[in-house]
């Protein structure tokens, strides 16, 4: 398992290289200048700008400033915001924790809806509950974050005045209180996620199930006397989480791009919306360190994928 887990991580540390090469290269090949709005500043002189260009080395060739964003990351610098004027580190560590407050609670419910759907349809083919959930489903995964998002607004939000349409980072409250408001603004954004990844991952647990509730060794335990409730748990579903697990490692660059466009409507102060908004100001070291970011995270989901195979299927070997 260890050495399974090291040549994991040897094959991610130049995927994540290339990547940074990539983007770096984008980046700085990019129109627009991170120095616009300083240079178009009258109350700055043209010495001092030209001395802070000089600084941060933007006028020397693509290759150099690389190997220097590089080294500087490795060491736990990751850059300064032109814009917001402080540490890229500083405003990426304030703005992830919602990010994955938000989406790591919309992932637990898609799978909370998905899971026993696609199984009740599975078991239950064609009848009255299968073609409900399948035709939900459709709808689900048909409608846009953002369509569903505005929908959600203005039903819960302007129509019954349920729950709050903007997120706030400071809620002015403390102790249980906390906890209830954040719930409340956080139930609109994790709900538009879940349910569009739930709608998806339905079809696809319904149709993996259906493949392996017809295989031999589920009909030889059903004549062993096994109940159908333990057939279906440990024979059935066990086996067909493999390419479910699958699926969500893979769809989970698809999740965090629609994060950024729900951070977007609920104003959510994660780093989608910090992504949007330093895209908008061109504070290219923002950008860089923001993408980078979302890259790690979605290598290191698909490293999970990988190590729940092992468990979910005991005949594939780490090796």
């Amino acid at each position: 398992m260890s050495r399974y887990l090291l040549r994991r991580l040897a094959i991610a540390v130049p995927s994540l290289l290339g990547i940074s090469i990539v983007l770096f290269s984008v980046l700085a090949l990019a129109p627009g200048d991170p120095f616009e709005e300083l240079a178009s500043n009258p109350n700055v002189p043209p010495a001092v700008a030209a001395s802070l260009r000089t600084k941060f080395g933007l006028d020397d060739p693509i290759m150099l400033r690389y190997l220097r964003w590089l080294m500087a990351m490795l060491q736990g610098d990751w850059g300064f915001s032109f814009v917001s004027r402080m540490d890229v580190s500083t405003l990426i560590l304030q703005r992830l924790p919602t990010t994955l407050l938000v989406i790591g609670s919309s992932q637990i419910l898609a799978l909370a809806v998905a899971l026993p759907v696609g199984v009740l349809s599975a078991t239950r083919p064609y009848s009255v509950f299968d073609q409900i959930a399948n035709t939900l489903a459709f709808i689900g995964f048909s409608l846009p974050t953002f369509f569903t998002g505005l929908l959600f607004i203005l039903l819960f939000s302007i129509t019954l005045d349920w729950l709050p349409f903007v997120y706030r980072a400071d809620l002015g409250v403390t102790g249980w209180r906390w906890y209830w408001e954040g719930a409340r603004q956080a139930a609109m954004p994790v709900a538009v996620l879940g349910l569009f990844q739930a709608a998806s991952w339905t079809r696809f647990v319904r149709s993996a199930v259906l493949d392996v509730i017809r295989l031999d060794y589920v009909t030889t335990a059903r004549a062993k006397g096994l109940a159908e409730r333990v057939v279906i748990i440990k024979h059935v579903v066990r086996n067909a989480l493999t390419p479910v697990v699958t699926l969500v490692a893979l769809q989970m660059p698809a999740v965090f791009g629609g994060a950024i466009v729900t951070e977007q409507i609920f104003r959510i102060p994660g780093i989608g919306s910090l992504l949007i908004s330093s895209m908008l100001a061109n504070d290219t070291p923002v950008i860089m360190a923001v993408t980078f970011v979302l890259a790690c995270l979605v290598l290191l989901f698909n490293l999970i994928a990988d190590i729940l195979y092992g468990w979910l299927d005991p005949r594939i070997a780490y090796r």
